[in-house]
């Protein structure tokens, strides 16, 4: 029987935080994961602080942007690998109203940060904006792919990860704690994004559950340097290559990729882009949403060897080290999980 302190079940960006708090603290831990379907791997790795169609910031958007820079920069530093790329963000304005709703949002406390006051010309004839561009300050990209790959070597060379899908019938609680096939741990956080449907611990709780759909693009004509917003993202990855998204579909729950989601995507970019592009590829992944936006995070109210960190929804990049810090402060320091984002907002009704 192996003994660590925690296993933590995912290796998404919610799963990889977690285990950067913890080996912080000096805690150890074996992560769990299949290795296969995943938000995280499929997401366009944008961090933007702000909400674009509503020219808001989402809870405590500050504090996790800075500690979210600071994180992935030491990532950087620990992995040796380059996973931070600061990227300009444009976005589309649809009219007039909507040009004065961005300068409303400059001047205010907060949004005035990333808010530029004023409007950016459109000097990109492939791009049809007539009513030009507000820029977004502070943005950038995540490779998200790569790092996950690196971390999941850095585990691999540590023996902290086994790569095989979790079998809950296999959990056995104790008083002290909990065995799982041949581990005995203090804890289990789950941090399984969408999967937590499948959990008979935490399944009762409200994870509603996202899908979205991503074209890659080839597109030598465009000549993008920034990412541009309308009603979706346009990302360049380099080499004239642009990851275009998402859709959301709240009934469709599983990870194949539609021809309706192509078909979307496809009107919605030759009303943006006046030149030839080809599809190179589609994806799909299932955001792990809550119906009040906020994060599942805690404890299980009968069983306390188990926590759940979840409900991340579109803004993972960002709410990934806030929240996980939060919860590894709650178990190994008990302090406490704010009331909006702890689960026994549900589980007390």
């Amino acid at each position: 029987m192996q003994k660590k302190d925690y296993i933590i079940v995912g290796l998404g960006l919610a799963g990889l935080a977690a285990c950067e708090w913890l080996e912080r603290l000096g805690k150890s831990f074996v992560v769990i994961d299949s290795n296969q379907e995943a938000a995280s791997k499929v997401a366009a790795g944008l961090y933007n602080p702000v909400i674009l169609k509503r020219y808001t910031m989402p809870w405590r958007a500050i504090e996790q942007f800075d500690l979210a820079m600071q994180f992935y920069g030491g990532l950087e530093e620990k992995l040796g690998v380059p996973i931070l790329q600061k990227l300009p963000l444009q976005k589309v304005f649809s009219s007039v109203e909507d040009q004065n709703n961005w300068f409303a949002a400059s001047d205010r406390v907060g949004l005035n940060r990333f808010v530029k006051p004023r409007l950016v010309k459109n000097e990109n004839q492939n791009i049809i904006t007539p009513f030009d561009f507000g820029e977004v300050q502070e943005t950038g990209r995540i490779d998200i792919k790569k790092l996950l790959e690196e971390y999941r070597d850095y585990l691999n060379e540590r023996n902290c990860i086994i790569s095989e899908r979790f079998d809950h019938e296999k959990v056995e609680l104790h008083k002290d704690g909990v065995t799982y096939k041949d581990h005995k741990v203090n804890r289990i956080i789950f941090a399984e994004g969408y999967g937590l449907k499948n959990n008979p611990y935490f399944n009762t709780l409200p994870l509603v559950g996202n899908k979205g759909e991503y074209l890659l693009i080839k597109a030598p004509d465009l000549q993008l340097t920034e990412a541009v917003k309308s009603s979706f993202f346009i990302v360049p990855l380099g080499d004239n290559h642009y990851k275009v998204g998402a859709t959301f579909n709240w009934e469709d729950k599983n990870w194949k990729t539609t021809d309706t989601a192509k078909s979307e995507l496809i009107e919605k970019l030759k009303k943006l882009i006046d030149c030839d592009f080809e599809v190179i590829d589609q994806e799909a992944g299932m955001r792990p949403t809550t119906g009040d936006r906020r994060a599942l995070i805690g404890v299980h109210p009968k069983h306390s060897q188990l926590a759940v960190l979840n409900g991340l929804g579109t803004r993972g990049i960002m709410a990934g080290p806030y929240l996980s810090k939060i919860l590894i402060n709650h178990l190994v320091a008990a302090a406490t999980i704010p009331e909006e984002i702890d689960i026994k907002r549900f589980l007390n009704k």
